[in-house]
């Protein structure tokens, strides 16, 4: 349960951070805080879960190895900590939502 609370967070951590910050250089640039955090909060979706994962190739192996060896727990929990890692960050996007007034 641990891992899962962690992984969660992680990918929220990743998708608010990112946004907030690349909004702060956003107006540095001299462009739209608001819009630029709503765009970087989609784009980072997919960075914020393999963050949050720990990188793919353990992952992936892990997946590989229950597969031929027949360990489907393996792969079981390897798919709810993706799952929970993408709710995370799901939920970052719709943090962001939120504050940029719906964009």
């Amino acid at each position: 349960m641990a891992r899962l609370s962690l992984v969660f967070f992680i990918s929220l951590g990743v998708v608010l951070g990112g946004s907030i910050l690349g909004s702060i250089g956003a107006t540095l640039a001299k462009e739209s805080p608001i819009k630029i955090m709503s765009q970087l909060s989609q784009e980072i979706k997919l960075w914020a879960v393999v963050t949050a994962m720990g990188g793919t190739f353990s992952h992936l192996r892990i997946i590989e190895g229950g597969m031929f060896e027949g360990k489907f727990i393996l792969i079981f929990k390897q798919f709810v900590l993706l799952m929970v890692a993408f709710l995370g960050a799901q939920l970052g996007i719709w943090l962001i939502s939120i504050i940029t007034g719906g964009n």
